[in-house]
């Protein structure tokens, strides 16, 4: 990869993609199959962002009733079980972030993406709705690295592109996002989209916050 190319780096869900609705629809399904109260839309908002353990304990927790861990592992695989089945027609990518990559893509940056979903589930996302991108570093949550806000992935990514830490961009929508920018000592974009709020995103860590896609130039031009 060409040095001195400005690097930015995504999270996926919230931030490229809205996957609020299939995510709380699928987890309402297996709640409902163990005979357990389901959640309102809006609670997924603060179940998501720390991969598929953060989000079954977060939507066994907020049940108030005795959870074991035989319990989160049956939730947890039949999640997977029913999210794997298909790409959810649902999920797609926020309006403006394909005039954001058209715009980053002209201007030859490097582009990469880091979820804490699961590796599979984020390349098949990349591949159905960004494929034409050719976006070379999209990296799910693996077994052998640590998730974020651990920062070892995002500066794999920018090492890959020869890109140094402080001049790279991490943009994303939680405090997850944003600790991770401050752990790899990068710059912090932090988006009003996605699932959380401006005041969450300043107070870990944000260099930016922005409203929309396309603002997101002003700042890295």
């Amino acid at each position: 990869m060409a040095a001195g190319k400005k690097t930015i780096i995504f999270d996926l869900d919230g931030t490229l993609i809205d996957s609020l609705e299939d995510i709380a629809v699928c987890m309402n399904q297996v709640l409902k199959e163990l005979d357990l109260p389901t959640h309102e839309m809006n609670d997924y908002k603060y179940f998501v962002g720390g991969g598929i353990s953060i989000l079954v304990d977060n939507a066994l927790n907020a049940l108030n009733t005795e959870i074991s861990d035989e319990l989160k592992e049956k939730v947890t695989q039949r999640f997977k079980e029913i999210y794997d089945q298909k790409l959810h027609a649902k999920t797609k990518p926020y309006d403006g972030i394909y005039e954001l990559l058209d715009e980053l893509v002209k201007l030859d940056y490097n582009i990469g993406i880091l979820s804490n979903k699961p590796h599979e589930f984020t390349l098949a996302y990349a591949k159905s709705l960004f494929s034409k991108y050719n976006i070379p570093q999209i990296h799910g949550q693996k077994s052998d690295v640590p998730k974020k806000p651990d920062p070892s992935a995002a500066i794999m990514i920018a090492t890959s592109f020869n890109s140094p830490c402080e001049e790279t961009y991490f943009i994303g929508d939680t405090m997850v996002d944003m600790q991770t920018a401050v752990n790899a000592n990068m710059i912090g974009i932090g988006v009003l989209w996605g699932f959380r709020d401006e005041k969450e995103l300043i107070e870990n860590g944000a260099s930016f916050v922005v409203k929309h896609p396309l603002d997101i130039m002003e700042i890295i031009k």
